[in-house]
C-alpha cells in the first residue's frame, strides 16, 4: 500500500513539473502563425468551395491553400505542396486549352477542343482526384483539427 501511496505522490510531483498552468488545449506556439491563417482561411475555403463546383471550387480556393500553404509548419508542407501543385496543373491544363473551368464539361468537351489539350486536362483532374492527392487533403483537414483545433473542410 505504501508504494502505491509513494508512487501517487511522485506521479503528482512529476505532473507538477510540466508547466502547471499550461492549457493543454493551446496551440503550441510553434504553429501559432499557422493556426492563424487556418483560422483566417477556414471560411474563405468554404465559401469558395459552395461557389463553384467540385474542380471550380477547388480553384476559386486556390489562393487560400496557397496562403496555408506558405505558412505550413514542416510537418504537413509536403501534403500543402501536393493540393497545391495538383490545382496548379488542371488549371494550367485548363489555361493552355483556352477553357473556362465554370462550363467545362469532360464528358461533353468545347467543340474544336485539340484531342491532346483534352487528355493534358484529363491527366490533371485524374491527379487530382488521386489516391495521393485525397490522402494529402485528409491529412491537412486533420492537422488543422488536431493542432489548430480548427475544422478545415477541402
Amino acid at each position: 500500500m505504501r508504494g502505491v501511496a509513494a508512487g501517487a505522490a511522485l506521479l503528482v510531483l512529476l505532473t507538477g513539473c510540466g508547466g502547471g498552468d499550461d492549457d493543454p488545449y493551446a496551440v503550441p506556439e510553434r504553429f501559432e502563425d499557422y493556426c492563424e491563417e487556418v483560422e483566417a482561411q477556414q471560411v474563405l475555403i468554404s465559401d469558395a468551395l459552395s461557389a463553384g463546383g467540385d474542380t471550380s471550387g477547388l480553384i476559386k480556393a486556390l489562393p487560400s491553400f496557397e496562403a496555408l500553404a506558405a505558412k505550413s509548419p514542416d510537418d504537413i508542407a509536403e501534403e500543402w505542396e501536393t493540393v497545391v501543385d495538383r490545382i496548379h496543373d488542371l488549371v494550367a491544363a485548363l489555361d493552355a486549352a483556352g477553357v473556362d473551368p465554370d462550363t467545362y464539361d469532360r464528358k461533353d468537351p468545347p467543340a474544336g477542343l485539340d484531342p491532346d489539350a483534352k487528355d493534358d486536362i484529363d491527366a490533371a483532374a485524374t491527379a487530382l482526384v488521386s489516391a495521393t492527392t485525397a490522402s494529402a487533403i485528409a491529412d491537412v483537414q486533420q492537422h488543422a483539427r488536431d493542432v489548430c483545433k480548427t475544422p478545415l473542410t477541402l
